[in-house]
């Protein structure tokens, strides 16, 4: 028989263990790219075996998976918790332009998003999975943006999810543009582009 706390101790030490893959996952999956990177590299870089790689995720896609979702409902909750700090519309639209713009020229995340969405277009299971959890995202982030809107009494030129994945896009794009070539991509030349386009859409 199983003590009381023996359940929840197994409970914590699963979740630190899956912490501590999805962590080195990042750090290798940036450093390798999604494709190069080798699942012994990870599970060594975290302390664990290639068996508890396996005992927390089916493969490297799944592993990805979960990489993802710590990291964008990670950004949801804290342009939330932004966005929060104010009553008035407009900052709450200032703020999440803020937000954005901040987030902009995360080379790592970016190039990573960008990677591992070419290989889910060209494998149709991960790619209807990674669809599914895009559209899971794209509403929590079309939320927020319609009920700025709302309240400053603005429509979007567009719904609100193609809206969001537009800044999204053109995000990743300049991100990809500025790591290839600073010259003809400045930094600050991308924060200038993506504040124009987010003015431009939300009036």
């Amino acid at each position: 028989m199983k003590r009381p706390g023996h359940s929840s101790r197994q409970r914590e030490r699963t979740e630190l263990t899956r912490a501590l893959l999805i962590q080195s996952a990042e750090k290798i999956f940036a450093r390798d790219g999604f494709e190069a990177a080798k699942l012994e590299e990870i599970a060594a870089d975290a302390g664990y075996t290639r068996g508890a790689f396996y005992a927390n995720f089916k493969n490297k896609e799944d592993l990805f998976f979960a990489l993802l979702e710590r990291e964008v409902s990670s950004r949801i909750e804290k342009v939330r918790s932004k966005m929060d700090k104010f009553h008035d519309p407009a900052a709450k639209l200032r703020a999440l332009r803020a937000f954005l713009l901040d987030m902009c020229l995360d080379r790592r995340w970016s190039l990573l998003a960008l990677e591992f969405k070419l290989f889910a277009v060209r494998h149709p299971e991960v790619k209807a999975r990674l669809a599914a959890m895009n559209r899971r995202f794209a509403a929590s982030r079309a939320s927020v943006l319609h009920n700025v809107m709302e309240g400053l009494g603005r429509h979007l030129p567009a719904s609100a999810n193609a809206v969001g994945m537009s800044l999204s896009a053109l995000s990743n794009g300049l991100t990809l543009e500025h790591m290839l070539d600073r010259t003809v991509m400045p930094e600050d030349d991308v924060k200038k582009i993506m504040a124009n386009f987010f003015d431009s859409l939300t009036g």
